[in-house]
């Protein structure tokens, strides 16, 4: 256990040190670690990452709540006010469509899912994930509208669709019978105290941190920790009290995003310590979970993984942006850009523990194909893509010298990439300019 750690140990300082030339070969974080992942793990057996169960759940779960968190607690309601109708168009209306169309295409084409595992499946790969295409994200020929688009969209999809994963867990294990026949009802309950407490909780926190640094009493230097304190706080104490602790930490984030009054920075160590982790749970997928999917695999998870990352996704997309103002190709780009990431792979850590192991294996090929194509596609067509739209944005004067450039905080996505762009973070590659 000693040699695996001080590996793993070992390739995060690597990074560390070629981070940046490799961002030039368009090589992200997720990539390089799901990659060695499998080279290391499965491929040599060098990197032994047979983890217990229960270490793999803690380590998705205090992922997904520092994820929504900071994703939450990094909005800029001001920031977003200028595109304020595509987000609700995008968020209130093509996610809907587009988990309610992948639930669809699920129970028709898996075998074994429908239901509550249709419904599973489409949410658990609703969400996206910006730092999959950082290369188009950091790519100032793009447009910084477009960027704080696709960069705000996957920052805020992941938390509204967490009920749904949940609530849909929930009917898988009671129709499982390895949960009582009220687990949904039970699941509801639990999503309404955890948004209700979460509120309270950021909002009582936010005014203490505002008031406290505004009389001196606290340090800035150490407001940080204590909000990685906070995010955490929100999760276990609203388990503690019968709610569910996703959703309290997403509620939490909001509540005390729009009233803590502190600089940007003191939410660095939370985006850090959650960098540090999301690279661990890439490499987990490549070591252990991508090959036990593999022996499961089914040519219908396949063909599933390519509806999710273009009919499921670009079709709703198409539809929530007819009359928004924007042109056919902007629209496909804007489709096309929204990559399967650590959302969903942390979704489906969660129902390895939840559901058994023929439920699980119902659902998991699906999910894992979807984030391994994104991988590699989102992966080697954002830089070519991102310059074909940017020359052809300039060409109608939208490009960076038009006024779609006017800069604005936007989401960074520090824990993808190990390292610090500045504005909200999603967690997930490299600096996004504004």
């Amino acid at each position: 256990m000693d040699g695996t750690l001080s590996l793993v140990l070992l390739l995060l300082f690597l990074w560390c040190l070629c981070s940046r030339r490799m961002e030039r070969f368009e090589i992200t974080a997720p990539a390089a670690f799901v990659l060695l992942g499998l080279l290391l793990g499965e491929g040599t057996g060098v990197l032994d990452l047979a983890l217990p169960h229960e270490t793999v759940k803690v380590l998705a779960e205090i992922t997904l709540v520092w994820v929504l968190f900071t994703d939450a607690a990094r909005l800029s309601f001001r920031a977003l006010r200028p595109e304020l109708g595509i987000y609700v168009r995008l968020l209130a209306i093509g996610l809907p469509l587009c988990v309610g169309l992948g639930a669809l295409l699920a129970s028709v084409l898996l075998p074994g899912v429908s239901g509550w595992s249709a419904l599973y499946v489409g949410a658990a790969l609703a969400p996206t994930d910006a730092a999959l295409g950082a290369a188009m994200m950091v790519n100032p020929v793009v447009p910084a509208k477009i960027r704080r688009v696709i960069n705000v969209e996957s920052g805020l999809n992941d938390g509204i669709v967490t009920p749904l994963v949940v609530l849909a867990l929930a009917g898988v294990s009671a129709a499982e019978h390895t949960a009582g026949p009220d687990a949904t009802g039970h699941a509801l309950v639990q999503l309404a105290i955890g948004a209700a407490y979460g509120a309270v909780v950021g909002l009582a926190a936010g005014w203490l941190l505002r008031t406290t640094l505004r009389n001196g009493w606290a340090a800035e230097d150490f407001a940080g920790a204590g909000v990685l304190a906070l995010s955490l706080l929100s999760y276990t104490s609203a388990l503690a009290i019968g709610g569910n602790g996703f959703v309290a930490a997403f509620v939490a984030g909001l509540a005390f995003g729009t009233t803590h009054g502190a600089p940007p920075r003191v939410l660095l160590y939370v985006e850090q310590s959650g960098a540090l982790l999301s690279v661990l749970v890439w490499l987990v997928f490549g070591a252990v979970l991508l090959p036990e999917v593999f022996a499961h695999v089914t040519w219908q998870a396949v063909v599933y993984a390519v509806l999710s990352l273009t009919v499921i996704r670009m079709v709703p997309v198409a539809l929530c942006l007819a009359g928004s103002g924007l042109d056919a190709r902007t629209v496909g780009f804007i489709g096309w850009f929204g990559p399967r990431g650590l959302a969903s792979i942390i979704f489906g850590l969660l129902a390895v523990e939840e559901l058994t192991p023929a439920g699980a294996r119902q659902v998991l090929p699906a999910i894992a194909c979807t984030v391994l194509l994104s991988v590699l596609a989102h992966g080697l067509t954002s830089a070519p893509l991102a310059n074909r739209y940017g020359r052809a944005a300039a060409a109608k004067g939208i490009g960076p010298a038009g006024p779609a450039a006017e800069e604005l905080p936007v989401r960074g996505m520090a824990a993808g990439g190990l390292h610090h762009g500045h504005g909200r973070s999603h967690g997930r590659g490299g600096p996004a300019p504004s």
